[in-house]
């Protein structure tokens, strides 16, 4: 793959998407200053950007959602579905944003996609998309990890959600390309003003970089590490009142991203028992103790380190060539 080059489509039309949870602050409030001192859509150096309040009405209510988790509702199932004046809120507004956005997977679909999230998890600035082989994604976070005025260039990551490539089930699927900026920590329902400033200095990475690919700047290509999801782990349980029995063990709190190896404690049991991973390989957890994923029954996700990912060198063009 050494010198080959991946021919691309410019990437003109973009969505930059804040309140697809409406008690993720950083989006909410970058998407609102953005909308304050511009136009909904706009032409920013020669890109078509769209910025949109994906779930105004949790976003009003400070909630993550209304009836039901907005970022779970866009599989190609649910997008198709009848709706009638039962069908809950975010349904509805998951095929509005589809119509506005899409359609998912049509010609007519933006070109990129960016969901912008918070995690009350110590997780730095993750992007987390579908592909490990998307080159427009990974050229943008290789030029996110490159910048020399980022403070997080050695705490990004990017992560690999592994499922059935007709079963992606949130907003950013719905573009040609698209990924989920994620930062934390920060709890939800408050903004801090240092997550906010990265969230904001990442997009205008991210905008620098596609005009730059537009104009016609050729990237090198090179590796990226992936982190490839395996599975999450449930919080103890009583076995009749289905509570929880346990948090995380106060030796992995705040520690995504570090390895987590056999026998390591992971859970502290409220009567003060230490429950350790009893899994027969060194995995990484992300999402320890994600405040929104207690409803889910997630006290935290198991990911592998991928073998590193060859990125081919990209040129704008009018098709792909697969590299």
């Amino acid at each position: 793959m050494e010198g080959r080059e991946v021919v691309l489509p410019t990437v003109f039309r973009v969505a930059l998407c804040g309140g697809t949870h409406g008690n993720e602050l950083s989006g909410v409030y970058l998407v609102r200053e953005r909308l304050k001192r511009k136009r909904k859509v706009e032409e920013e150096d020669h890109i078509y950007v769209v910025t949109v309040m994906s779930n105004p009405r949790a976003v009003q209510q400070c909630r993550r959602y209304t009836e039901t988790d907005l970022n779970r509702c866009f599989t190609h199932a649910t997008l198709s579905g009848p709706v009638t004046d039962k069908t809950p809120y975010e349904i509805v507004r998951s095929q509005e944003l589809n119509t506005l956005l899409g359609p998912k997977g049509s010609p007519e679909a933006m070109d990129l996609v960016c969901d912008l999230h918070n995690t009350t998890a110590n997780m730095g600035l993750c992007l987390i998309a579908y592909s490990d082989c998307d080159w427009i994604s990974l050229h943008i976070y290789r030029y996110l990890q490159a910048r020399e005025n980022n403070p997080h260039r050695d705490s990004l990551f990017w992560m690999h959600f592994l499922i059935r490539v007709d079963l992606p089930y949130s907003l950013d699927s719905v573009g040609k390309h698209g990924f989920g900026e994620l930062i934390g920590p920060q709890a939800h329902g408050v903004v801090r003003s240092n997550i906010l400033s990265t969230m904001q200095e990442g997009v205008q990475h991210m905008l620098e970089w596609i005009h730059l690919f537009n104009s016609g700047t050729q990237f090198e290509g090179g590796k990226v590490d992936v982190y490839t999801m395996v599975k999450n782990v449930d919080y103890p349980r009583d076995f009749e009142t289905r509570g929880i029995t346990a948090a995380i063990h106060p030796q992995l709190q705040d520690r995504d991203f570090c390895l987590l190896r056999p026998n390591d404690p992971v859970f502290q049991t409220f009567s003060g028992e230490t429950l350790k991973y009893k899994g027969t390989e060194p995995l990484y957890p992300f999402f320890i103790n994600e405040c929104a994923y207690y409803e889910k029954g997630i006290a935290l996700s198991l990911w592998t380190s991928s073998p590193t990912q060859e990125v081919c060198t990209p040129s704008t063009a009018s098709e792909y060539i697969t590299c």
